[in-house]
């Protein structure tokens, strides 16, 4: 059954426009909340997660294309070692896999090697509000095989 309408062509230009602007104005919403959660979870979790000397604290951060890590002693507020896909030794293994769970393991790897030529065995892991899933969770393994030893809050 056809339900006839009467809209002249200019009128169903401009309504089928305003259905797409609708759907665009969702969908950005939709980015924005799910970032918000992210760093909702961050904050919860930064209230527990404390990086000292003894056991400083591993964040992973990850865009699309690249990936992240910083080892940070908050009590001095210092970042002891850091690495990203984008670094100069890493960036021949990583090319393409920056944003994938390839890049992560080599990523988790480099950092590990870094902590314990620094001399940090033990670390507490900040996920960053990501969930413990995908390249996050390649990247702790990584840096477990590389004799990095994560211990709880």
């Amino acid at each position: 059954m056809k339900i006839a309408l009467d809209y002249d062509a200019d009128q169903a230009h401009s309504l089928l426009k305003f259905n797409e602007s609708i759907i665009e104005f969702d969908k950005m919403l939709a980015i924005k909340n799910r970032k918000e959660a992210r760093l909702k979870k961050k904050k919860r979790v930064r209230k527990k997660v404390q990086g000292v000397a003894e056991r400083p604290r591993l964040c992973v951060f990850k865009s699309a294309g690249h990936i992240y890590a910083q080892i940070i002693d908050d009590s001095i507020g210092r970042t002891l070692a850091s690495v990203s896909s984008l670094f100069k030794e890493l960036k021949p293994a990583c090319r393409g896999k920056g944003g994938n769970i390839e890049g992560a393991k080599i990523v988790g790897a480099a950092i590990g090697k870094i902590g314990i030529e620094k001399g940090i065995s033990k670390i507490v892991f900040d996920r960053n509000g990501y969930i413990y899933h995908g390249r996050v969770k390649a990247f702790a393994d990584a840096a477990r095989s590389s004799r990095l030893k994560f211990s709880l809050v």
